[in-house]
């Protein structure tokens, strides 16, 4: 049975099982979505630390630290933990846990394999997408098909499936599905890098809006994903504008929320200053109780502001070294190349997140006086 693990919650990605009755609906969800997102639960641990071990690196020995000229110091070593391990394991464990969402834990060896193989031969995440799913696929029908004598079904599991779906897989992705798949991974990082102005900003107010249009729903999850996954093929700027974005409305709902008193509730007021923390780590899901009670006015006032905040990133070519830390990541030498621009990036759109509520909300009525 496909099973779908706890994933790990970060940069408005929300937790989404749990072992409790009242969430058995959503546990139960099953296709490709939820596959997916299983992968990338268990792909963001890595995506995160090698990210920022790598910021880490270039504070202590500058931009250049992956020089051999600073072989042996210890920005060298951080830089060759974070890139070379951090990133290295990525791929794999994207494929891998989207097979083991598919396939339970039989699915593990070929999804990680198959995604090893992915960047070995310059698949990138595309490829280790593709191999998951092969390899969870495969070791499925593999487990219905296969029939074996009842005292020989103990190695089912732990030899014929992981054999049968790594070789399935492994076959696959090297003599078919690879090269096509690396074509396209190259042709997409070479169109984001060659982006002249006018296509970086509209990519920027595309992922920058997308970051708000959920508060870490598949929409969020889906623009985070795809800045992240780039990072590893050295295209930064993407991260920086979903990061902008998801930063955003958090910040912009506070600010709003001390300009303009009247529209907020007295417990909303109260809780601002734990969302314009929030913001400030750059989790989205401050927004949420306020996303809640006025949708249909707080969301297109968020996107719009993240919208302004990730095309100004885009417009500045800002790139972002790490794809998690909020502010926080911006008193890291060198992980932005841009500092003054990218904050004053995420304040304009905080401003306008807070001008526009403060536009469109009601004034909240005073409580009677009994």
């Amino acid at each position: 049975a496909a099973r779908e693990a706890t994933p790990w919650s970060g940069a408005g990605a929300a937790a989404t099982a749990s072992s409790s009755p009242a969430a058995a609906p959503a546990a139960a969800r099953s296709g490709a979505y939820k596959h997916l997102m299983t992968g990338v639960s268990f792909m963001l641990p890595f995506v995160v630390a090698g990210g920022l071990l790598i910021a880490l690196a270039f504070a202590l020995g500058g931009i250049y630290v992956y020089d051999d000229a600073h072989k042996g110091t210890l920005g060298w070593v951080l830089f060759q933990v974070g890139a070379k391990a951090g990133f290295a394991l990525m791929l794999p464990a994207l494929g891998g846990y989207i097979a083991y969402s598919i396939a339970d834990r039989p699915g593990i060896a070929p999804g990680m394999i198959g995604g090893l193989l992915a960047g070995t031969v310059g698949a990138g995440f595309l490829g280790a997408i593709a191999a998951g799913f092969i390899g969870g696929y495969s070791v499925q029908a593999l487990n219905r098909h296969l029939r074996l004598p009842k005292g020989l079904e103990g190695l089912k599991p732990v030899l014929l499936l992981p054999l049968l779906g790594a070789a399935i897989t492994g076959v696959l992705m090297l003599m078919v599905i690879g090269e096509p798949m690396a074509a396209v991974m190259a042709a997409l990082t070479a169109w984001l890098k060659g982006l002249q102005t006018g296509s970086a900003v509209l990519l920027g107010l595309v992922l920058g809006g997308m970051m708000a249009v959920d508060m870490g729903g598949p929409v969020n999850k889906a623009a985070y994903v795809f800045s992240t996954t780039l990072i590893g093929s050295g295209v930064t700027e993407p991260m920086a504008a979903a990061m902008a974005g998801g930063m955003t409305p958090p910040l912009g709902i506070a600010l709003a929320c001390w300009l303009f008193r009247s529209r907020f509730l007295a417990e909303e007021r109260e809780a601002a200053k734990a969302t314009a923390v929030l913001g400030l780590a750059f989790i989205s899901e401050g927004a949420i109780p306020y996303v809640a009670r006025d949708p249909l006015r707080v969301i297109p006032v968020c996107v719009l502001g993240s919208a302004v905040a990730g095309g100004l990133s885009m417009f500045w070519h800002i790139g972002l070294q790490a794809p998690h830390g909020g502010v926080f990541v911006l008193a890291i030498p060198n992980a932005v190349n841009h500092v003054l621009l990218y904050a004053a990036a995420i304040a304009a759109g905080t401003g306008v997140t807070a001008l526009g509520l403060g536009l469109v909300k009601r004034e909240v009525a005073a409580p009677k006086v009994a």
